[in-house]
């Protein structure tokens, strides 16, 4: 029975220097300086937000990352901040073991440039505004036309398929909206206009253009054209 007590006291005495060790220590890792910031960008590849951008708002007020504390570090506010800027779709701020303050950015992805008495700017993949880029410009089809609320949404399923389309995103150089929200689409290599009509039917519309396209090609047709229109969902109308 005393055996029994004995191995029950030095169980509760191990587990309440376990317990002490690892106060003793997070309050101790706590207080450490960080030794840096890093900032990693993930997705896409072209940057339209700089490392620099975001340190500055990683380091808020302090001269340096290495002035701060952990215990000093309020994740959420700093992830919120950097959520704020307009370039950004998703941030992520956390310490590593090693004390290094990481931000994992995900930047909105540019899927077209539009022009309209508003100024200038993008549209992401999100169907949300993005402004223009000091350090990189995107390379997306320029959009004319008045965008409002309710075509917002159906232009950008439109944009979206010529993004993810390779055919598609290096050929459609220009969108334009009319005022009865009929698309006319320009092409890279050709002078033809395309006569797209109402934002319906929009992914039989593109496939019978690649279909005609790759059929045109072979025989220099596409040079003779001055209009393609593929507002027939089973047929497309060359002018010449």
């Amino acid at each position: 029975m005393k055996f029994l007590n004995w191995i029950n006291i030095r169980l509760i005495l191990m587990l309440a220097i376990v317990v002490f060790l690892y106060s003793f220590t997070s309050n101790r890792n706590s207080h450490r300086k960080l030794l840096k910031s890093e900032v990693i960008f993930i997705g896409n590849s072209d940057n339209f937000i700089d490392a620099k951008t975001v340190n500055k708002l990683l380091i808020e007020n302090n001269e340096g990352v290495q002035s701060i504390a952990k215990s000093d570090l309020n994740l959420d506010k700093l992830e919120i901040s950097i959520n704020k800027n307009p370039m950004v779709e998703k941030a992520q701020v956390f310490v590593s073991v090693d004390g290094v303050l990481k931000a994992l950015v995900k930047q909105k992805t540019p899927i077209a440039r539009v022009f309209d008495d508003g100024g200038t700017y993008y549209i992401d993949y999100q169907g949300n505004t993005m402004p223009l880029s000091n350090i990189n410009t995107a390379r997306v089809p320029l959009v004319l036309g008045n965008i409002n609320p309710k075509n917002k949404k159906q232009l950008t399923e439109v944009l979206k398929l010529i993004y993810n389309d390779e055919f598609l995103k290096k050929n459609i150089i220009g969108v334009e909206l009319d005022a009865n929200e009929d698309l006319q689409m320009t092409n890279r290599n050709f002078n033809y206009q395309i006569e797209f009509g109402k934002m319906v039917h929009v992914d039989k519309k593109f496939k019978n253009y690649k279909a005609f396209f790759q059929k045109a090609v072979l025989d220099s047709s596409l040079y003779k054209y001055k209009k393609i229109n593929l507002r027939f969902n089973h047929q497309v109308v060359c002018t010449k």
